[in-house]
């Protein structure tokens, strides 16, 4: 049996510690989380940021109102190197790294793994890299924000 694996790799211009924090805070998560077209309302998202704790998101389709549930539970919670998380109804693996390149620039290494295989298709896999385009333009918005 194959075992499908996806890896996603960008450069933020943000410190590591808030990279990480804006991951496993939903007052950040809320602004990302999900693809372009879809919104995760803040009083949707609950994040116990601890090995062996949960997280759950409900995505809302912009268009339609059709609704997203995912539920995981964190495996590895490393402040500020690494989370790592198994989705309950797929059972997908994800390990995120967060490396500090210095500069106030911060490398996040995402790896999937047993990926279900809907979200193989290219089209998924597009709309998550706009999830990473979203997460971006937060931070910048956070970023220019400190520095005025």
């Amino acid at each position: 049996m194959t075992e499908h694996v996806l890896r996603y790799t960008r450069v933020f211009d943000a410190p590591r510690e808030l990279v990480f924090s804006c991951m496993v805070e939903p007052e950040h998560m809320t602004h990302f989380w999900g693809p372009i077209g879809v919104t995760t309302p803040l009083d949707q998202i609950t994040v116990d940021a601890r090995p062996g704790g949960a997280f759950t998101t409900v995505m809302v389709n912009d268009a339609d109102g059709s609704t997203y549930p995912t539920s995981a539970r964190y495996t590895e919670v490393s402040a500020p190197e690494r989370l790592s998380w198994v989705e309950a109804h797929s059972g997908m693996t994800v390990t995120v790294r967060f490396t500090d390149l210095g500069d106030d620039r911060t490398q996040v290494d995402i790896e999937q793994a047993h990926v279900p295989a809907q979200m193989l298709d290219p089209g998924a896999q597009a709309g998550f890299r706009t999830s990473l385009d979203r997460f971006a333009a937060h931070l910048d918005r956070l970023t220019r924000a400190e520095r005025s």
